[in-house]
């Protein structure tokens, strides 16, 4: 039957876990089980959901070692016209293990989470908008972006433009021209607490697993944060680089605002150094920006305590012109849009809200270390459009077919022997 030592069958295992990884909640899940006539408790469906989460970063650290040794071999034969890997990180708030009742040692953990997307997309001989779309033109949807934005990496939030000509219950208007951005056709997903050390080889296989390696068209997509493109260096140097536009976007308008007397001001500016950046002329962005910076002078050293020194336009300039420098090599956005790969990381940014949906609020504390790292491996394998859950307890040991497919195969076997 196929019983484990929890008294499960495999297929009742598998919709428990599945629901674990779901819901919102253990309390959800297990009602939710309850409703279809399984009869478990909470504490249950979080042992059994952390167990197969072991055994999935178990087979997850396996594969790692395979691609170390050039022996993980690929899960299909296609080879993908055009793929892009995309990286980003999340915050969830920890607790320590083995503590009384309670929240003890709260920490907020970066939970890194990775979206490997193969894609359909044509190729253009000249740049199919050499113009931003209208999303990057309308103050209200701008001013939105980056209060969500700067609200996620917990800065400073500029204030709201007021422009009463716009209706901001109207749903946006779609642009015709952004059509040419590549269309997603299958994601799969990779999720972990670890260091980006440790990340990085994970997503490594990942890739390898798809044949990523071998597509004739490749983009890696990411935030400038430093160990993102470590990563980009270690393991995916045959990738174009491609830094996120919404984050120029974003350093461009907060510096634009910052240089410019009024309001009207700072937007004439932010379009014209954003429209510069979208044509691939961000070097000249940062020219204004040091003849900006020599103007205003060089920001008070030390990191901003207050929300008035992080609005300081010294600081302001001056962390745009890191940004624009670092990433400089980055933003070849026309010759991206040419080749038909994505110019922003949105893939792994909708994903990573799909994460936090399931592991990060206001009343969870996970567990030091192991506690959320489990449920990441089911939330990850539960988001991938590759079923790949169901793959897994298809061969997972307790499955009774799988026990019927190797009685099949060492059947077989000596025949297969005797006639080779």
């Amino acid at each position: 039957m196929g019983l484990d030592e929890h008294a499960y069958s495999s297929s009742i295992v598998e919709q428990i876990a599945t629901a674990a990884a779901r819901f919102s909640s253990f309390r959800d899940a297990t009602f939710a089980l309850r409703m279809a006539q399984v009869a478990i408790g909470e504490s249950q469906v979080r042992r059994l959901a952390h167990a197969v989460g072991q055994e999935l970063i178990a087979t997850r650290d396996r594969k790692v070692i395979e691609h170390r040794r050039r022996q993980l071999p690929a899960r299909t034969e296609a080879i993908p016209a055009a793929v892009v890997v995309e990286v980003d990180g999340g915050r969830i708030r920890t607790r320590a293990a083995d503590a009384a009742p309670g929240v003890h040692e709260a920490r907020n953990r970066e939970d890194k989470v990775a979206c490997l997307a193969t894609l359909t997309s044509p190729t253009f001989g000249c740049d199919p908008q050499p113009e931003p779309p209208e999303s990057f033109r309308c103050p209200r949807r701008v001013q939105r972006l980056v209060q969500q934005m700067k609200g996620q990496a917990g800065e400073a939030i500029l204030p709201e433009i007021v422009d009463d000509s716009l209706d901001p219950a109207a749903p946006p208007a779609v642009d015709a021209t952004e059509r040419w951005s590549p269309e997603r056709l299958v994601r799969t997903c990779v999720a972990s607490l670890e260091a980006s050390a440790s990340f990085g080889p994970m997503m490594a296989a990942e890739a390898q697993e798809r044949h990523f390696y071998d597509a004739p068209r490749r983009a890696f997509v990411a935030d400038g944060a430093t160990y993102n493109w470590a990563i980009w260096q270690g393991y995916f140097p045959t990738f174009v680089p491609i830094v996120d536009f919404l984050h120029v976007l974003c350093y461009v308008y907060a510096s634009a605002r910052a240089v410019s007397a009024d309001e009207p001001a700072g937007w004439s500016q932010y379009l014209a150094w954003m429209r510069a950046c979208w044509q691939g002329r961000g070097a000249e962005v940062l020219r204004e920006l040091e003849v900006w910076q020599t103007r205003l002078g060089q920001p008070p050293p030390g990191e901003a305590q207050t929300a008035e020194e992080r609005r300081d336009p010294r600081r302001l300039v001056a962390e745009a012109r890191s940004y624009l420098t670092n990433n400089r090599t980055r933003m070849d956005y026309p010759r991206y849009r040419r080749e038909g790969l994505p110019t922003t990381s949105s893939l792994v940014e909708s994903l990573v809200g799909e994460f936090n949906a399931r592991v990060k609020s206001k009343q969870k504390y996970w567990t030091r270390p192991e506690g959320a790292e489990s449920i990441l491996q089911l939330r990850a394998a539960l988001l991938s459009e590759d079923d790949r859950l169901s793959r897994y307890f298809a061969n997972r040991p307790g499955n009774p077919l799988r026990k019927r497919r190797d009685a099949v195969t060492k059947e077989a076997t000596p025949s297969m022997q005797t006639a080779a």
